[in-house]
């Protein structure tokens, strides 16, 4: 147990042994004695390990059937184990998958279960934890290395091949196996909540169990060894981010599950990482921060007015209210003219591009040629920029109108599909 503590070798043990028994056996004896010892222990014991150093993470090979009690689907809920290599202090939970979320999940909870952190972390190279297993330098998920940045802690997968690597978890799921998962056997479940306040209190029960060749017992190790060699939990818990590569449109939005989001327009066509929470959408261009959006979950555009060119900032700050303002200030005939342009289309935006167009025909013909271009214009239901260029072009609006005499606003009849003035007031 000695050894396990931090920076306590076995020559240190000699020494203060020789000290107290000055005749005692020399180094390579003691050495000889205490191989001879471990050998008589568990595999698993064979090794020492550190306090607060390594936790051990895997699945059980064994899941528990639940039933949805809506449908009555049986599923298999999967068991994260993780174990500490000091002390064998075990934390266990079932999980829906073993799906990157369910997987990032359990190590926040088996670390919050610890009250602090190790120093590494030690996978079996799952899918979910390592993209890429390699002997040498194994690729780590960006998420989970993301994880584990947040919690200051070392991913340290084990390697392939080398089962004392992983022994210390194996024979953990193997203890979790017998003493909890075989005597849940019979018990029907109708949640992963419902398996997770069982194991609970089994798993109280297995870490109390005193040990059969040591003295104490799983927690009584833990708050001797590992406990205080545990670096501290940080202030927040690590919020589950989804990364994701993108490319960006012409139009500077990137999309993702039907909504599209706006980056400084400069980055279009460019490939760029996406972090993905549930409350946010963050964008990175070579690892630099670019864009951070709201996350919205439904369809439609989410655009920063400062990610736009100048031309289109310009364009955007157009409204049906703003437009009808300024062609009031021609006259009368003008501002109904535009008012029937934006509500001939879909969306009132469809239209801003040939109201701003007739609007600036008054700069090039004057606003008085311009207004009696819209009388005639509302006359004969011509709402469109092409009818008023071409009456200005033709000299049109300087002749008298088809069958009246009068100046007044053509009045057009109302229709349920038409939205009237007071729609933009």
């Amino acid at each position: 147990m000695e050894l396990k503590r931090k920076g306590v070798t076995k020559l240190l043990l000699w020494e203060e042994y020789r000290a107290s028994e000055p005749n005692g056996v020399s180094y390579s004896r003691y050495c000889f004695l205490y191989r001879t010892f471990a050998a008589s222990l568990d595999t698993v014991m064979r090794q020492t390990h550190v306090a607060g150093e390594k936790l051990f993470v895997d699945y059980a090979g064994h899941t528990i059937p639940w039933i949805d009690q809506f449908t009555g689907e049986v599923h298999h809920a999967q068991i994260f184990v993780a174990v500490l290599g000091a002390s064998n202090y075990t934390f266990c939970e079932a999980t829906r998958t073993q799906a990157l979320p369910d997987w990032i999940g359990s190590h926040v909870r088996a670390f919050a279960f610890l009250g602090g952190v190790p120093k590494i972390v030690v996978p079996d190279n799952l899918n979910s934890g390592v993209t890429k297993a390699h002997h040498y330098d194994p690729e780590i998920n960006k998420t989970y290395q993301e994880m584990a940045n947040h919690y200051g802690v070392a991913v340290v997968p084990a390697r392939s091949r080398k089962p004392k690597d992983k022994a210390k978890v194996e024979v953990g799921v193997q203890g979790i196996e017998r003493r909890i998962l075989a005597k849940l056997r019979d018990r029907q479940f109708f949640s992963i909540a419902e398996i997770n306040m069982a194991i609970k209190t089994l798993l109280e029960e297995s870490n109390d169990r005193p040990f059969q060749k040591m003295t104490g017992s799983r927690r009584s190790l833990f708050q001797t060894l590992d406990k205080a060699e545990l670096n501290p939990l940080p202030n927040t818990r690590y919020e589950y981010a989804q990364w994701k590569k993108v490319r960006v449109g012409l139009d500077y939005h990137l999309a993702f599950e039907e909504h599209y989001y706006s980056v400084p327009h400069r980055y279009k066509r460019e490939e760029l990482d996406l972090r993905i929470t549930s409350s946010a959408i963050e964008c990175f261009y070579k690892s630099k921060a670019i864009a951070v959006h709201r996350r919205v979950y439904k369809k439609g555009h989410t655009t920063i007015k400062e990610h736009m060119p100048k031309r289109h900032q310009a364009y955007a700050e157009w409204t049906p209210e703003r437009l009808i303002h300024w062609a009031e200030k021609t006259g009368e005939q003008t501002a109904h003219l535009i008012q029937r342009m934006i509500e001939s289309r879909p969306q009132p935006q469809q239209a801003f591009r040939a109201c701003i167009g007739v609007m600036r025909l008054g700069k090039s013909y004057g606003y008085d040629r311009l207004e009696k271009a819209a009388t005639r214009a509302n006359t004969l239901g011509a709402f469109s920029y092409s009818s008023i260029a071409s009456i200005l072009k033709k000299g049109l609006d300087q002749k008298p109108l088809p069958e009246t005499t009068t100046d007044e606003p053509i009045i057009i009849a109302t229709h349920n599909n038409i939205r009237g003035s007071d729609y933009y007031h």
